[in-house]
């Protein structure tokens, strides 16, 4: 179900001066070639914030609808004024540091359509360095998908179809994506320069908060 949102922002050294970050691998289920992110985000942050991240570190657009779970318990996007009965948890009432204990494993489903589902394994909580800015992706593997191809079986079909250029359907595929697709493509300076907008959102909202 397409939704299309700005990231909302996430906190930075100049924002809170956080003391403690959460480091996270953030697995794509299922993926081949496996596509994963080793990021860190201040423990202070909530869950919509660290969807925010995610989606930066990834490379999706946050154009869908999405949901955490920890515990058996559903975290949720606001949206009482489309769904009266979404369920959950207001994802931005809730800090990592309340429901991310180290060593815990919580699910994270983006798109309910493709159903990219992920595993967030809460590797380590460590001091914040005072002079990083969070939230910061460390290392990482492979492209996450294009949006919208179909979840992993219309994700296969498309990588099989690009890589023969006879198939009929490849001229498609790549006039669909706007040009060639290499599903090994990863750079940790990429992701971080989109997680920078995070630190650019977050000081917009200050310089607004004081005129």
């Amino acid at each position: 179900m397409p939704r299309t949102t700005k990231p909302k922002g996430a906190p930075t050294k100049a924002a809170s001066s956080p003391t403690e970050v959460h480091q996270l691998k953030i697995t794509l289920n299922g993926s081949k070639p496996s596509v994963w992110r080793r990021i860190q985000v201040p423990s202070t942050s909530t869950l919509g914030q660290l969807h925010a991240a995610i989606q930066l570190a990834f490379g999706w657009t946050n154009s869908h609808l999405h949901e955490f779970e920890i515990a058996q318990q559903r975290y949720t996007m606001d949206l009482a004024d489309e769904f009266d009965d979404f369920g959950g948890i207001d994802e931005d009432t809730v800090t990592l540091t309340a429901v991310l204990p180290k060593g815990t494993r919580a699910k994270y489903l983006y798109d309910f359509g493709d159903s990219w589902q992920h595993t967030i394994l809460v590797e380590d909580i460590l001091p914040a360095d005072p002079q990083a800015t969070y939230p910061t992706c460390l290392t990482g593997k492979n492209a996450c998908p294009p949006e919208d191809c179909g979840g992993f079986f219309g994700y296969a079909q498309m990588l099989e179809e690009l890589q023969d250029p006879d198939h009929p359907e490849h001229e498609t595929w790549l006039e669909w994506l706007g040009g060639d697709f290499d599903p090994k493509a990863f750079s940790v300076d990429e992701a971080n320069a989109r997680l920078a907008q995070l630190a650019k959102l977050r000081k917009g909202r200050r310089a607004a908060s004081r005129q």
